[in-house]
């Protein structure tokens, strides 16, 4: 026993995300996107929804999730998963979702995002992140996906890059929203909340000009918050 530090054994949960980080980390050519967008619009819109329905209110990284799913059928090259010799490009946005446990990580998968509306995804991750934290999910509900998104914006972290869950091709990080400066004009500046997006990449699968179409399209569905409940 030592003085100097407190000695914490690996849990099996510990030694599994260790073992497929070092190997995506190795094995996986990353590269990254970043991206700052808007999100007053988002902002308003999902205020708007939660006066309505104060019960269940829906998080901003709710209506992310469906907004990420609508811009993957758009641009399905990133909604994809790299086999062997082949990719597989999905015609539904499964979307896995990071959450924090005690001692680890979880993915539970929303699958057809793009079909459901914002609150059946808010209260399909309540759900996953309730049983995630009693170690109650089945494997079927974390196996798969063919996108990953991970937000620590609730954390303060501003931006953050992450490592890609093999064998999907893309992992959207997510850091808070803030007010920043944004000029107008020549002659004038505004005040908006944005938040910066990461996006880690496969090159093996995808490249730059597909995965930025991607943020692009993220972009238009966030400015333009009633399509999230147009589908």
């Amino acid at each position: 026993m030592s003085d100097a530090f407190t000695e914490m054994p690996l849990t099996p949960l510990r030694k599994a995300i260790a073992a497929r980080m070092t190997q995506a980390m190795q094995t996986i050519p990353h590269f990254r996107l970043v991206a700052n967008i808007e999100v007053d619009a988002l902002l308003r819109w999902r205020a708007a929804i939660n006066e309505i329905k104060p019960t269940g209110k829906i998080s901003v990284n709710d209506c992310l999730i469906k907004a990420v799913a609508l811009s993957l059928i758009d641009n399905p090259a990133v909604n994809c998963q790299i086999t062997g010799n082949a990719i597989h490009r999905f015609h539904s946005a499964d979307i896995s979702v990071v959450v924090a446990l005690e001692g680890g990580l979880s993915t539970p998968v929303i699958r057809n995002a793009e079909a459901k509306t914002v609150r059946e995804i808010s209260e399909e991750v309540r759900d996953f992140a309730e049983r995630a934290s009693r170690n109650a999910l089945k494997m079927s509900e974390i196996s798969g996906g063919s996108f990953s998104l991970s937000n620590l914006g609730a954390y303060g972290v501003e931006q953050f890059d992450a490592i890609i869950n093999a064998p999907q091709c893309a992992i959207l990080a997510v850091g808070k929203a803030e007010p920043r400066l944004l000029p107008v004009n020549v002659n004038g500046t505004r005040i908006a909340k944005m938040i910066t997006l990461t996006l880690s990449v496969d090159h093996r699968a995808i490249d730059g000009a597909e995965a930025s179409k991607f943020l692009l399209g993220l972009r238009d569905v966030v400015s333009d918050p009633g399509r999230l409940e147009c589908h």
